[in-house]
Protein backbone atom coordinates (compact mmCIF):
# COMPACT_ATOMS: atom_id res chain seq x y z
CA UNK A 1 0.00 0.00 0.00
CA UNK A 2 2.60 2.68 1.30
CA UNK A 3 4.74 1.59 -2.39
CA UNK A 4 1.95 2.16 -4.55
CA UNK A 5 1.07 5.56 -2.97
CA UNK A 6 4.50 6.53 -3.22
CA UNK A 7 3.92 5.79 -6.75
CA UNK A 8 0.61 7.33 -6.69
CA UNK A 9 1.75 10.90 -5.84
CA UNK A 10 5.26 10.92 -7.91
CA UNK A 11 3.49 9.73 -11.18
CA UNK A 12 0.94 12.84 -10.39
CA UNK A 13 4.20 14.91 -10.37
CA UNK A 14 5.62 13.73 -13.47
CA UNK A 15 2.39 14.03 -15.59
CA UNK A 16 1.60 17.61 -14.21
CA UNK A 17 5.75 18.88 -14.94
CA UNK A 18 5.36 16.54 -18.15
CA UNK A 19 2.33 19.33 -19.27
CA UNK A 20 4.21 21.95 -17.22
CA UNK A 21 7.24 21.83 -19.04
CA UNK A 22 5.79 20.98 -22.63
CA UNK A 23 4.17 23.89 -22.73
CA UNK A 24 7.06 26.06 -21.83
CA UNK A 25 9.17 23.81 -24.26
CA UNK A 26 6.45 24.68 -26.96
CA UNK A 27 7.09 28.67 -26.19
CA UNK A 28 10.76 29.28 -26.07
CA UNK A 29 10.92 28.69 -29.67
CA UNK A 30 7.67 29.99 -30.46
CA UNK A 31 8.61 33.20 -28.89
CA UNK A 32 11.98 32.75 -30.92
CA UNK A 33 10.41 33.02 -33.99
CA UNK A 34 7.53 35.58 -33.30
CA UNK A 35 10.51 37.70 -32.58
CA UNK A 36 12.12 37.59 -35.27
CA UNK A 37 8.86 37.97 -37.30
CA UNK A 38 8.66 40.91 -35.57
CA UNK A 39 11.89 42.34 -36.86
CA UNK A 40 14.41 40.91 -33.41
CA UNK A 41 17.80 40.12 -34.57
CA UNK A 42 20.30 37.69 -32.92
CA UNK A 43 20.56 40.36 -29.98
CA UNK A 44 17.34 40.68 -29.19
CA UNK A 45 15.92 36.85 -29.38
CA UNK A 46 18.96 36.38 -27.12
CA UNK A 47 18.02 39.65 -24.41
CA UNK A 48 14.48 38.06 -24.88
CA UNK A 49 15.89 34.23 -23.86
CA UNK A 50 17.55 35.94 -20.95
CA UNK A 51 14.61 37.97 -19.60
CA UNK A 52 12.97 34.61 -19.39
CA UNK A 53 15.41 33.97 -16.62
CA UNK A 54 15.88 37.29 -15.18
CA UNK A 55 12.93 37.58 -12.26
CA UNK A 56 13.52 33.93 -11.40
CA UNK A 57 17.24 34.92 -10.62
CA UNK A 58 16.04 36.93 -7.52
CA UNK A 59 13.01 34.81 -6.48
CA UNK A 60 14.82 31.54 -6.05
CA UNK A 61 16.37 31.95 -2.66
CA UNK A 62 13.47 33.85 -0.94
CA UNK A 63 11.09 30.94 -2.49
CA UNK A 64 13.03 28.45 -1.17
CA UNK A 65 13.48 29.59 2.68
CA UNK A 66 9.76 29.67 2.45
CA UNK A 67 9.26 26.38 1.52
CA UNK A 68 12.06 25.36 4.02
CA UNK A 69 9.02 26.50 6.49
CA UNK A 70 6.45 25.48 5.35
CA UNK A 71 4.65 23.31 2.64
CA UNK A 72 5.77 22.82 -1.05
CA UNK A 73 2.23 22.11 -2.77
CA UNK A 74 1.13 25.75 -3.01
CA UNK A 75 4.10 26.76 -5.27
CA UNK A 76 3.06 24.47 -8.04
CA UNK A 77 -0.74 25.73 -9.04
CA UNK A 78 0.58 29.22 -8.40
CA UNK A 79 3.49 27.88 -10.96
CA UNK A 80 1.36 26.59 -13.55
CA UNK A 81 -0.90 29.80 -13.28
CA UNK A 82 2.47 32.13 -14.44
CA UNK A 83 3.78 29.57 -17.00
CA UNK A 84 -0.65 29.63 -18.90
CA UNK A 85 -0.55 33.59 -18.58
CA UNK A 86 2.89 33.88 -19.56
CA UNK A 87 2.51 31.47 -22.81
CA UNK A 88 -1.00 33.07 -23.62
CA UNK A 89 -0.38 36.91 -23.38
CA UNK A 90 3.13 36.25 -24.94
CA UNK A 91 1.14 35.45 -28.16
CA UNK A 92 -0.91 38.68 -28.18
CA UNK A 93 1.86 40.98 -27.63
CA UNK A 94 2.42 43.17 -30.10
CA UNK A 95 6.22 44.81 -29.44
CA UNK A 96 9.31 43.03 -28.66
CA UNK A 97 9.39 44.74 -25.12
CA UNK A 98 6.12 42.95 -24.42
CA UNK A 99 6.95 39.64 -25.39
CA UNK A 100 10.07 39.98 -22.89
CA UNK A 101 7.78 41.17 -20.18
CA UNK A 102 5.91 37.90 -20.40
CA UNK A 103 8.39 35.49 -21.04
CA UNK A 104 10.34 36.58 -17.62
CA UNK A 105 6.63 35.75 -15.93
CA UNK A 106 6.80 32.57 -17.53
CA UNK A 107 9.88 31.32 -16.59
CA UNK A 108 8.93 32.92 -12.64
CA UNK A 109 5.92 30.62 -12.69
CA UNK A 110 8.22 27.57 -14.25
CA UNK A 111 10.77 28.79 -11.77
CA UNK A 112 7.66 28.31 -8.54
CA UNK A 113 6.85 24.73 -10.56
CA UNK A 114 10.49 23.56 -10.33
CA UNK A 115 10.84 24.86 -6.52
CA UNK A 116 7.61 23.33 -5.05
CA UNK A 117 7.93 19.64 -6.97
CA UNK A 118 11.89 19.41 -6.27
CA UNK A 119 11.67 19.94 -2.52
CA UNK A 120 8.44 17.42 -2.66
CA UNK A 121 10.68 14.66 -3.70
CA UNK A 122 13.69 15.49 -1.77
CA UNK A 123 11.12 15.64 1.59
CA UNK A 124 8.85 12.60 0.78
CA UNK A 125 11.54 10.84 -0.64
CA UNK A 126 13.37 8.28 1.16
CA UNK A 127 17.78 8.50 1.06
CA UNK A 128 17.53 5.27 -1.41
CA UNK A 129 14.73 6.41 -3.29
CA UNK A 130 16.48 9.70 -4.04
CA UNK A 131 18.42 8.82 -7.52
CA UNK A 132 15.54 6.99 -8.83
CA UNK A 133 12.86 9.68 -8.16
CA UNK A 134 14.70 12.21 -9.23
CA UNK A 135 15.59 11.17 -12.20
CA UNK A 136 11.57 10.56 -12.70
CA UNK A 137 10.81 13.76 -11.49
CA UNK A 138 13.03 14.73 -14.32
CA UNK A 139 11.46 12.49 -17.05
CA UNK A 140 8.41 14.70 -17.34
CA UNK A 141 10.51 17.50 -18.12
CA UNK A 142 12.33 15.59 -20.38
CA UNK A 143 8.58 14.33 -22.14
CA UNK A 144 7.41 17.90 -22.64
CA UNK A 145 10.45 18.75 -24.18
CA UNK A 146 9.82 15.87 -26.41
CA UNK A 147 6.16 16.89 -27.47
CA UNK A 148 6.86 20.88 -27.10
CA UNK A 149 8.78 21.44 -30.08
CA UNK A 150 7.39 18.96 -32.32
CA UNK A 151 3.70 20.67 -31.40
CA UNK A 152 5.69 24.20 -32.17
CA UNK A 153 6.90 22.93 -35.31
CA UNK A 154 3.70 21.69 -36.29
CA UNK A 155 1.92 24.82 -35.92
CA UNK A 156 4.39 27.64 -36.96
CA UNK A 157 4.94 27.33 -40.89
CA UNK A 158 4.01 28.85 -43.94
CA UNK A 159 4.55 33.13 -44.59
CA UNK A 160 2.56 33.88 -41.75
CA UNK A 161 5.11 33.50 -38.69
CA UNK A 162 3.88 36.40 -36.62
CA UNK A 163 0.38 34.63 -37.09
CA UNK A 164 1.56 31.04 -36.49
CA UNK A 165 3.51 31.66 -33.68
CA UNK A 166 0.80 33.75 -31.84
CA UNK A 167 -1.35 30.12 -32.02
CA UNK A 168 1.13 27.87 -30.86
CA UNK A 169 2.11 30.28 -28.03
CA UNK A 170 -1.82 30.20 -26.96
CA UNK A 171 -2.09 26.30 -27.15
CA UNK A 172 0.64 26.17 -24.97
CA UNK A 173 -0.68 28.61 -22.28
CA UNK A 174 -3.74 26.06 -22.76
CA UNK A 175 -2.01 23.02 -21.94
CA UNK A 176 0.29 24.22 -19.25
CA UNK A 177 -3.88 24.71 -17.35
CA UNK A 178 -4.00 20.91 -17.82
CA UNK A 179 -1.05 20.57 -15.34
CA UNK A 180 -3.82 21.32 -12.48
CA UNK A 181 -5.73 18.34 -13.06
CA UNK A 182 -2.90 16.80 -11.51
CA UNK A 183 -2.20 18.59 -8.74
CA UNK A 184 -4.86 18.40 -5.97
CA UNK A 185 -3.93 17.31 -2.81
CA UNK A 186 -0.64 15.80 -4.37
CA UNK A 187 1.26 17.08 -0.57
CA UNK A 188 -1.42 15.73 1.71
CA UNK A 189 -1.82 12.24 -0.10
CA UNK A 190 2.37 11.59 0.14
CA UNK A 191 3.66 9.33 2.27
CA UNK A 192 5.41 12.63 4.91
CA UNK A 193 7.82 11.68 7.21
CA UNK A 194 8.14 14.73 10.25
CA UNK A 195 11.04 16.66 9.60
CA UNK A 196 13.35 18.18 11.74
CA UNK A 197 12.63 21.86 14.04
CA UNK A 198 14.62 24.49 12.58
CA UNK A 199 15.62 27.69 15.15
CA UNK A 200 17.09 29.51 12.63
CA UNK A 201 18.16 29.86 8.97
CA UNK A 202 20.93 28.09 7.90
CA UNK A 203 23.50 31.48 6.24
CA UNK A 204 23.68 30.69 2.65
CA UNK A 205 27.33 31.34 2.57
CA UNK A 206 27.66 27.82 4.79
CA UNK A 207 25.12 26.13 2.21
CA UNK A 208 27.46 27.41 -0.33
CA UNK A 209 30.00 25.71 1.43
CA UNK A 210 29.56 22.42 1.93
CA UNK A 211 30.94 20.42 -0.27
CA UNK A 212 29.46 18.66 -3.25
CA UNK A 213 26.99 21.86 -3.51
CA UNK A 214 29.42 24.22 -5.41
CA UNK A 215 29.68 21.34 -7.89
CA UNK A 216 26.38 21.02 -8.39
CA UNK A 217 25.26 24.03 -8.95
CA UNK A 218 27.91 24.16 -11.61
CA UNK A 219 27.21 21.13 -13.11
CA UNK A 220 23.82 22.04 -13.22
CA UNK A 221 24.49 25.20 -14.66
CA UNK A 222 25.90 24.23 -16.98
CA UNK A 223 23.50 21.34 -18.24
CA UNK A 224 20.58 23.73 -18.37
CA UNK A 225 22.11 26.52 -20.28
CA UNK A 226 23.26 24.13 -22.76
CA UNK A 227 19.78 22.78 -22.85
CA UNK A 228 18.58 26.34 -22.99
CA UNK A 229 20.76 27.91 -25.88
CA UNK A 230 20.08 24.85 -27.57
CA UNK A 231 15.97 25.09 -27.56
CA UNK A 232 16.38 28.94 -28.17
CA UNK A 233 18.97 29.45 -31.08
CA UNK A 234 18.63 25.93 -33.01
CA UNK A 235 15.94 28.03 -34.57
CA UNK A 236 18.31 30.82 -35.57
CA UNK A 237 20.32 28.16 -36.84
CA UNK A 238 17.87 26.54 -39.13
CA UNK A 239 16.98 29.57 -40.23
CA UNK A 240 20.77 30.30 -41.54
CA UNK A 241 20.64 27.05 -42.84
CA UNK A 242 17.55 26.80 -44.60
CA UNK A 243 16.28 24.06 -42.06
CA UNK A 244 12.28 24.31 -41.63
CA UNK A 245 10.73 24.63 -38.51
CA UNK A 246 9.03 21.66 -38.63
CA UNK A 247 12.37 19.69 -38.51
CA UNK A 248 14.01 21.75 -36.26
CA UNK A 249 11.20 20.77 -33.97
CA UNK A 250 12.04 17.05 -34.82
CA UNK A 251 15.45 17.60 -33.66
CA UNK A 252 14.93 18.82 -30.66
CA UNK A 253 12.50 16.25 -29.59
CA UNK A 254 14.87 13.60 -30.65
CA UNK A 255 17.13 15.48 -28.31
CA UNK A 256 14.43 15.11 -25.41
CA UNK A 257 14.22 11.74 -26.31
CA UNK A 258 17.18 10.70 -25.56
CA UNK A 259 17.36 12.47 -22.23
CA UNK A 260 14.33 10.44 -21.35
CA UNK A 261 16.05 7.04 -22.51
CA UNK A 262 19.05 8.16 -20.07
CA UNK A 263 16.99 8.39 -17.46
CA UNK A 264 15.16 5.44 -17.35
CA UNK A 265 18.45 3.41 -17.37
CA UNK A 266 19.87 6.02 -14.40
CA UNK A 267 20.18 3.70 -11.99
CA UNK A 268 22.15 0.50 -13.67
CA UNK A 269 24.19 3.32 -15.07
CA UNK A 270 25.20 4.63 -11.81
CA UNK A 271 26.17 0.38 -10.26
CA UNK A 272 28.27 0.46 -13.91
CA UNK A 273 30.19 3.64 -13.47
CA UNK A 274 29.72 5.49 -10.54
CA UNK A 275 28.43 9.02 -10.27
CA UNK A 276 31.71 10.44 -10.47
CA UNK A 277 33.02 8.92 -13.93
CA UNK A 278 29.32 9.34 -15.12
CA UNK A 279 29.15 13.00 -14.62
CA UNK A 280 32.90 13.42 -15.83
CA UNK A 281 32.31 11.09 -19.13
CA UNK A 282 29.07 12.72 -19.91
CA UNK A 283 29.80 16.31 -19.80
CA UNK A 284 32.98 15.84 -21.62
CA UNK A 285 31.05 13.78 -24.61
CA UNK A 286 28.38 16.66 -24.15
CA UNK A 287 31.01 19.50 -24.66
CA UNK A 288 32.24 17.47 -27.90
CA UNK A 289 29.44 17.60 -29.10
CA UNK A 290 28.20 20.98 -28.73
CA UNK A 291 30.62 22.49 -30.05
CA UNK A 292 30.19 20.33 -33.26
CA UNK A 293 27.04 21.66 -33.96
CA UNK A 294 28.89 25.17 -35.30
CA UNK A 295 30.18 22.88 -37.48
CA UNK A 296 28.27 22.96 -40.92
CA UNK A 297 27.31 19.49 -40.75
CA UNK A 298 24.16 18.57 -42.67
CA UNK A 299 20.78 17.40 -41.33
CA UNK A 300 20.81 13.84 -41.05
CA UNK A 301 24.21 14.06 -39.02
CA UNK A 302 22.66 16.68 -36.85
CA UNK A 303 19.97 13.91 -35.68
CA UNK A 304 22.48 11.33 -33.78
CA UNK A 305 24.65 13.71 -32.58
CA UNK A 306 21.59 15.72 -30.67
CA UNK A 307 20.73 12.25 -29.84
CA UNK A 308 24.09 11.03 -28.10
CA UNK A 309 23.72 14.81 -26.39
CA UNK A 310 20.91 14.45 -25.15
CA UNK A 311 21.64 11.54 -23.54
CA UNK A 312 24.57 13.09 -21.72
CA UNK A 313 22.84 16.01 -20.72
CA UNK A 314 20.22 13.84 -18.97
CA UNK A 315 22.55 12.85 -16.70
CA UNK A 316 23.33 16.12 -15.03
CA UNK A 317 19.86 17.91 -13.86
CA UNK A 318 18.94 14.75 -11.29
CA UNK A 319 22.46 13.61 -9.89
CA UNK A 320 23.18 17.54 -9.31
CA UNK A 321 19.69 17.53 -7.35
CA UNK A 322 20.51 14.39 -5.60
CA UNK A 323 24.13 15.71 -4.48
CA UNK A 324 22.90 19.44 -3.41
CA UNK A 325 19.85 17.90 -1.42
CA UNK A 326 22.43 15.51 0.20
CA UNK A 327 25.04 17.62 1.07
CA UNK A 328 22.79 20.46 2.17
CA UNK A 329 22.76 21.27 5.92
CA UNK A 330 19.55 20.05 8.05
CA UNK A 331 16.46 22.54 7.79
CA UNK A 332 17.88 24.21 4.56
CA UNK A 333 17.38 21.83 1.74
CA UNK A 334 15.05 23.74 -0.18
CA UNK A 335 17.20 27.00 0.30
CA UNK A 336 19.96 24.54 -1.17
CA UNK A 337 18.09 23.52 -4.24
CA UNK A 338 16.80 27.00 -4.89
CA UNK A 339 20.26 27.93 -4.43
CA UNK A 340 21.16 25.54 -7.30
CA UNK A 341 18.16 26.88 -9.09
CA UNK A 342 19.83 30.84 -8.86
CA UNK A 343 22.93 29.13 -10.65
CA UNK A 344 20.37 27.43 -12.97
CA UNK A 345 18.88 30.65 -13.78
CA UNK A 346 21.57 32.83 -14.00
CA UNK A 347 23.34 30.55 -16.41
CA UNK A 348 20.05 31.40 -18.34
CA UNK A 349 20.17 34.47 -18.27
CA UNK A 350 24.07 34.91 -19.32
CA UNK A 351 23.91 32.04 -21.39
CA UNK A 352 21.58 33.77 -23.89
CA UNK A 353 22.50 37.16 -23.35
CA UNK A 354 26.26 36.03 -24.62
CA UNK A 355 24.89 33.86 -27.11
CA UNK A 356 23.14 36.82 -28.62
CA UNK A 357 26.48 39.00 -28.66
CA UNK A 358 28.43 36.19 -29.64
CA UNK A 359 25.96 35.39 -32.78
CA UNK A 360 25.81 39.00 -33.76
CA UNK A 361 29.45 38.97 -33.95
CA UNK A 362 31.07 35.67 -35.14
CA UNK A 363 27.83 33.67 -36.49
CA UNK A 364 24.72 31.71 -35.16
CA UNK A 365 26.27 29.04 -34.60
CA UNK A 366 29.40 30.18 -32.72
CA UNK A 367 27.18 29.79 -29.04
CA UNK A 368 27.08 26.52 -29.24
CA UNK A 369 31.15 26.79 -28.91
CA UNK A 370 31.25 28.71 -25.98
CA UNK A 371 28.39 26.12 -24.17
CA UNK A 372 31.52 23.37 -25.08
CA UNK A 373 33.45 25.10 -23.27
CA UNK A 374 31.41 25.69 -20.21
CA UNK A 375 30.90 21.96 -20.49
CA UNK A 376 33.86 21.28 -20.45
CA UNK A 377 35.09 23.27 -17.62
CA UNK A 378 31.66 21.01 -15.59
CA UNK A 379 33.35 17.57 -16.34
CA UNK A 380 36.86 18.68 -14.90
CA UNK A 381 34.78 20.11 -11.78
CA UNK A 382 32.80 16.53 -11.58
CA UNK A 383 36.16 15.31 -11.30
CA UNK A 384 37.70 17.51 -9.21
CA UNK A 385 34.86 16.62 -6.80
CA UNK A 386 36.65 12.86 -6.25
CA UNK A 387 39.75 14.23 -4.77
CA UNK A 388 40.73 12.54 -1.73
CA UNK A 389 40.22 9.44 -0.34
CA UNK A 390 37.13 7.16 -1.84
CA UNK A 391 34.65 6.59 0.50
CA UNK A 392 32.90 4.60 -1.86
CA UNK A 393 34.03 1.04 -2.54
CA UNK A 394 31.13 0.71 -4.86
CA UNK A 395 33.11 3.36 -7.24
CA UNK A 396 35.07 0.35 -8.67
CA UNK A 397 32.49 -2.12 -8.35
CA UNK A 398 29.59 -2.75 -9.85
CA UNK A 399 28.42 -5.39 -7.39
CA UNK A 400 27.92 -2.87 -4.24
CA UNK A 401 24.77 -2.00 -3.61
CA UNK A 402 23.51 1.19 -4.63
CA UNK A 403 22.56 2.78 -1.60
CA UNK A 404 25.83 2.92 -0.36
CA UNK A 405 27.24 4.67 -3.14
CA UNK A 406 24.01 6.99 -3.63
CA UNK A 407 24.59 7.88 0.59
CA UNK A 408 28.67 8.28 0.31
CA UNK A 409 28.84 10.04 -2.80
CA UNK A 410 28.03 14.14 -2.65
CA UNK A 411 27.79 14.51 1.01
CA UNK A 412 31.66 14.99 0.94
CA UNK A 413 33.07 14.80 4.46
CA UNK A 414 29.55 15.35 6.34
CA UNK A 415 28.28 12.13 7.05
CA UNK A 416 25.30 12.05 9.07
CA UNK A 417 21.12 11.05 9.52
CA UNK A 418 19.30 10.65 6.22
CA UNK A 419 18.15 14.63 5.59
CA UNK A 420 14.94 15.04 6.75
CA UNK A 421 13.42 12.15 7.77
CA UNK A 422 13.15 12.32 11.74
Amino acid sequence: MVAAAHRGWLLRLVVAFGFAQGAVSMARPAVSYRALALGADERAVGVIAGVYALLPLFAAVPLGRRTDHGRCAPLLPAGVVLIAGGCALSGTAGSLAAMALWSGVMGLGHLCFVIGAQSLVARQSTPREQDRDFGHFTIGASLGQLVGPVAAGALIGGPDRAGSSALALLVAGAGAAVALTSLWRIEHRAPAAPRPAVDARVPLTGILRTRGVPAGILISLSVLSATDVLTAYLPVVGEHRGIAPSVVGVLLSIRAAATIACRLVLTPLLRLLGRTALLTLTCLLAALLCAGIALPVPVWALAPMLAVLGFCLGVGQPLSMTTVVRAAPDGARSTALALRLTGNRLGQVAAPAGAGLVAGAVGAAAPFVLLGGLLLLSAGVALRASDGPSRDPGERSGGNRRVRHAISQGEGPRDGPPPGRG
